[in-house]
């Protein structure tokens, strides 16, 4: 949720944070703001509910003066509905303090009942405020915004990232993290701060991520970092290995676009490095040791949303591989149930941020409990694989759009690298059998390439369906989670009913739904490789053609058992069962993007929801 930057240096910057909200808008649109302390030492802000060019329009009309320092806002809501008065930042100490806010913070109300017999008021709705008129209670009573910040994050609970300015502390940022991101950027006689890299990676490549509960403060020329309780603590700067080109739309309709039509690189650059000769070998791995991949019993993996049925897809491929159980939990369910774990569960945790709070909310629980944990993640610097053992990053570059598409195929890709790699260290398949998965994982992007270039009939038929307002979609073995994922994205886009079913099920309930017309996309499993599902899936399409379906299949090339009974088929390359999802799931991925921009909606920023799920 919520995108923050902070800038101190010789630009204006206001030009630095307004530019790197833009790149982290993706996080929270309901509201934006800025607060800058100009060159005269004053303090001067604006905040407006709506997306961030409201906000830009407001500051058209209504500059603010240039000055060196400055934080900025862009919000999701949580506390307080998205309204001017509730956007942050939030003002304090007279109007010389301002305070930005990502997370939620637990104890609000009994901090807020406190501050109020104290005499303080308040102007808006929401927690961040507390923490505001706290901060500036705290800075009266020490005259030092570094000090006040320990006191102040120290009362606090909760998940938060706080950034905060003083008039009278002029050239000075200070921020603070408890379970939620902050990045630092190291500039050359300037320095940011950030939710994620994008918010300074036009400015500079070099990063520092700040760990759980420190506090850090910048100035022009010194980054300092402590943790809650004043104690310096040294940091490990990082490259960033993109640049902020790689966050800009290029000339395409949509980010969504743009990011759809990248997979084909997003996968191989997954793959590159860890394929050398034909044998799999992920070097991340190697801190665990290949005796302690051995002696895992069972794998367990968390996640949320489309990296769920990431991992999903994957629970196929590495159990068939590895000859190892695999268990695919929601993150925010696992460690609610106290599920038996132990020092032979190796946990593998999937988020393209590597900051959703439930997932890491459930690493941690695991390793509490003994287990390992590997994290699968896109993102350099995150928590999630700072606080697990091991991390294979995804390296898809960064994915601005608020429905995932190239994160997902690069996650079943480096899940199914982690699988060949644990069968190699297990000795489950022989290297005959690893060659040829090897060769099929290898040949995939060029597939998804090919795949790509039906888009526009795609695109035709989402438009010919604009008015639908119901999807069903069905699949068996690894098409089912594929299946969820197509709904998943017409309900995140269109905001139309639209569920994914296993078509085993379908006479045990689902086909009550089917009526005369009802649109039912299929992914229809190879006849090559699965010689005992494909014709049971040709079967379930005849049943609810019968009762008046229309069908649109998603079949390999050359599968002609199912042209009778569908109304239209969407091809894909042939490809090894366990690899048809990686390219079956493209045309659901562009049908719910078309059918989106058909009725007018905003692809990119689809209504109440945010990129990044940083609380629980």
């Amino acid at each position: 949720m919520c995108g923050i930057v902070g800038y101190v240096g010789e630009r204006n910057s206001l030009d630095v944070l307004m530019g790197g909200l833009r790149r982290l808008e993706y996080r929270g649109y309901d509201s934006a703001g800025v607060a800058v302390v100009d060159d005269e030492g004053d303090l001067e802000f604006a905040k407006r509910a709506g997306k961030l060019q409201v906000l830009a329009d407001e500051l058209g009309r209504h500059p603010i003066h240039r000055g060196g320092t400055g934080i900025g806002h862009t919000r999701w809501a949580t506390h307080g509905g998205p309204t001017d008065r509730n956007a942050h930042p939030h003002l304090a100490d007279d109007d010389k303090l301002a305070l930005i806010h990502n997370g939620i913070i637990e104890n609000f109300s009994e901090l807020k009942e406190e501050l109020l017999a104290d005499g303080a008021e308040f102007l808006s709705e929401t927690d961040t405020e507390v923490a505001a008129v706290l901060l500036g209670r705290e800075y009266r009573a020490t005259g030092d915004l570094r000090e006040a910040f320990r006191r102040t994050v120290r009362r606090l609970e909760g998940a938060f990232t706080l950034l905060a300015v003083h008039k009278d502390e002029p050239g000075v940022v200070v921020g603070a993290r408890r379970n939620s991101p902050l990045v630092i950027g190291l500039g050359d006689g300037e320095n940011f701060l950030g939710s994620d890299v994008a918010a300074f990676v036009e400015f500079t490549k070099r990063a520092v991520a700040i760990g759980q509960d420190q506090i850090v403060a910048i100035t022009a020329g010194e980054v300092t970092v402590t943790d809650f309780d004043g104690n310096a603590v040294e940091v490990e700067p990082f490259d960033v290995a993109w640049d902020a080109s790689a966050a800009e739309k290029g000339g395409w309709s949509s980010f969504m676009a743009k990011e759809v039509a990248e997979q084909p690189d997003a996968v191989a650059n997954t793959i590159r490095g860890r394929i050398v000769d034909g044998v799999v070998s992920i070097p991340e791995l190697d801190q665990l040791g290949d005796d302690a991949l051995r002696s895992i019993r069972r794998i367990t993996v968390v996640a949320c949303g489309t990296a769920a049925y990431a991992g999903m897809v994957s629970k196929y491929a590495i159990e068939q591989w590895a000859r190892i159980p695999v268990e695919v939990e929601l993150s925010h369910e696992f460690r609610y149930r106290e599920p038996v774990i132990d020092d032979g569960t190796l946990v593998v945790s999937i988020s393209q941020s590597g900051e959703t709070m439930d997932t890491l909310m459930a690493v941690k629980y695991a390793r509490e409990q003994g287990a390992k944990a590997i994290s699968v993640c896109n993102t350099q610097g995150a928590t999630i694989p700072r606080e697990s053992d091991a991390a294979v990053y995804t390296h898809a570059g960064p994915e601005v759009a608020v429905a995932s598409t190239k994160a997902f195929v690069a996650q079943i890709t480096a899940l199914y690298l982690f699988g060949l790699h644990l069968a190699r260290v297990r000795g489950t398949l022989s290297e005959e059998e690893l060659a040829a998965q090897v060769a099929e994982l290898q040949a995939i992007p060029e597939k998804i390439t090919t795949v790509l270039e039906q888009g526009e009939r795609v695109g035709e038929l989402a438009h010919w369906m604009s008015d639908t307002r119901s999807v069903l979609f069905l699949g068996r073995h690894v098409g089912y989670p594929i299946a969820l994922e197509g709904a998943l994205k017409l309900k995140e886009l269109a905001y139309i009913h639209a569920e994914g079913f296993a078509a085993g099920e379908l006479k045990h309930g689902p086909i009550a739904l089917i009526e005369p017309g009802q649109p039912v996309f299929v992914v229809v499993p190879s006849p090559r490789g699965s010689a005992t599902l494909h014709p049971k899936v040709v079967s379930n399409i005849q049943e609810i053609r019968a009762r008046g379906a229309r069908v649109i299949a998603i079949a390999e090339a050359g599968d002609a058992a199912v042209l009778p009974f569908a109304d239209e088929v969407i091809r894909i390359p042939l490809a090894g069962p366990l690899f048809e999802p990686l390219l079956a799931v493209v045309p659901l991925q562009i049908f719910a993007m078309e059918l989106s921009q058909a009725k007018g909606l905003d692809v990119d920023q689809p209504r109440n929801l945010a990129k990044s799920v940083t609380v629980e």
